[in-house]
């Protein structure tokens, strides 16, 4: 294990985390041991390119915090497929990590999670992230809270292939609760 820089220490320590070991080509992840603070406010005008995950110890390591943003994801989603209210519902009762209050995110809460590979365009998951079981298929999609302009019979959802999206109607499609952030449109 390479010896950590003074710079990560003291930044580990600010928010009193301790960065656990990653392999040489991932960026190094977050794991708390503490009650919080886990982060500075977010800004949605920030872009963090390491130390961006925190994956909370407190909750069972069942969710991570995104310091970019706010929101916290579940670390695992739901494994399967649903209609948009099954899914909604299910987020309502979940009690990822011993705690409630989860929701479906809005359409560009999931897309924040999504990186542009320089070379391909295609919009994934960043390198290193601690997510576990996301569908990356091409036909894969996850629901949002975020319903369309256009028809109130279709909702904005979100691919982790390539970072395609755009309204669709209530298929069944894959869902992932968050908690926090900016808040939901109507469900």
């Amino acid at each position: 294990m390479k010896e950590m820089t003074r710079k990560a220490k003291a930044i580990a320590a600010a928010f009193g985390v301790i960065l656990a070991a990653a392999p040489a080509t991932t960026f190094a992840q977050l794991s708390t041991t503490a009650n919080g603070p886990y982060y500075a406010t977010p800004s949605w005008d920030q872009k963090l390119t390491t130390n961006r995950f925190v994956i909370l110890a407190n909750w069972n390591n069942e969710a991570v915090l995104d310091r970019e943003t706010g929101v916290v994801w579940q670390r695992s989603p739901i494994t399967f497929d649903n209609d948009l209210s099954y899914a909604a519902w299910t987020c309502h009762l979940a009690s990822t990590g011993g705690r409630r209050g989860w929701r479906l995110p809005r359409a560009e809460e999931l897309a924040s999670l999504l990186e542009p590979d320089p070379i391909t365009g295609m919009a994934t998951l960043p390198a290193g992230h601690p997510f576990i079981g996301i569908h990356t298929n091409s036909g894969d999609f996850y629901w949002s809270a975020t319903r369309s302009a256009q028809s109130a019979n279709t909702v904005w959802v979100v691919s982790f292939y390539n970072g395609a999206g755009g309204p669709f109607l209530s298929y069944d499609r894959y869902f992932w609760c968050a908690r926090g952030g900016q808040g939901v449109d109507t469900q």
